[in-house]
């Protein structure tokens, strides 16, 4: 069984002026200022996180 992907969300622009679902979702990744990242293992639950505020973040995989 393959090891889980790990993927690196590096948080791009600010909260300020955005949704509360989107600043409460961007909390929940653990960002919350520009250029800020965390490395999260890649499941359905991050990556629909992810969709949400796909305009505020970018995604990378992390080699291993």
């Amino acid at each position: 069984m393959a090891a889980p992907k790990k993927i690196k969300i590096t948080q791009k622009v600010s909260i300020i002026d955005t949704l509360a679902k989107h600043k409460a979702t961007i909390k929940a990744l653990g960002l919350g200022r520009p250029n800020y990242s965390v490395v999260h293992t890649e499941t359905p639950q991050i990556l629909g996180m992810i969709n949400t505020v796909r305009h505020l973040v970018t995604v990378e995989e992390v080699k291993s």
